[in-house]
């Protein structure tokens, strides 16, 4: 029974491994932040993109009021 516990409690040799990142682990990560940089990029390019429109928006809205007042100072005749 001993023999048998020993047999599975032996030593077994360590797997090694190399602790330095191979050349395709390297090539991977490069590829792997440059697909996060475009989607980060197109990302930003869209918020932008509809921050312009609504600026466009709030513009027009804005004229549209200021010829409502003028028009209204218009028919109140000048102070």
């Amino acid at each position: 029974m001993i023999a048998r516990i020993a047999l599975r409690t032996t030593a077994r040799p360590a797997l090694t491994t190399a602790s330095r990142a191979t050349s395709s682990n390297v090539l991977h990560s490069r590829k792997e932040k440059a697909h996060e940089d475009q989607y980060v990029r197109k990302h930003q390019e869209e918020q932008i993109k509809k921050l312009k429109e609504q600026l466009a928006r709030s513009e027009g809205e804005s004229a549209k009021l200021k010829q409502q007042i003028k028009e209204q100072e218009a028919k109140n005749g000048p102070k």
